[in-house]
């Protein structure tokens, strides 16, 4: 979904949860998604690297282990292997934008953006050098939420 961080270089890396409501857990150890749907059962997780445009969504497996410096989203079950449409995904950015900067107690929170103007691209939203080694194919806007 982007480069998602504290601008601290002193934070600890956590691996950070953006639930349904726009609330964030944060987890500096590791912690298995089976854990994290027991409290949430109704939900499944999704690492943000891993959404694309028009693309189905995917739930990571339970036995999976959330890794520090990673956004990760709780969708509903509903949502799960359907496409995520650029609406859907400007909406988590916005949400996962002020649940970070709400944890950053007043610091920057960095957040890249895909433009939305190229809605057909099917480029990844992830930064380049991701898992799947695709470049995206739009252009990405770069904003900062003041302190």
């Amino acid at each position: 979904m982007g480069i998602c961080s504290s601008c601290d270089a002193t934070a600890v890396a956590t691996a950070k949860l953006i639930l349904q409501d726009g609330s964030l857990q944060e987890f500096s150890y590791p912690v298995k998604v089976s854990y994290v749907l027991q409290k949430h059962p109704s939900m499944f997780i999704v690492n943000s690297d891993d959404m694309e445009f028009d693309d189905v969504v995917s739930a990571i497996r339970e036995e999976d282990v959330l890794q520090p410096g990673q956004l990760y989203f709780a969708l509903p079950l509903a949502r799960l292997r359907q496409r995520l449409q650029p609406q859907e995904m400007a909406a988590l950015a916005v949400k996962a934008s002020s649940a970070l900067s709400k944890s950053s107690g007043g610091k920057h929170v960095c957040f890249a953006t895909p433009s939305l103007s190229n809605t057909k691209s099917s480029g990844r939203v992830s930064d380049v050098g991701s898992r799947s080694g695709r470049r995206r194919s739009f252009t990405g806007m770069l904003s900062v939420i003041p302190e």
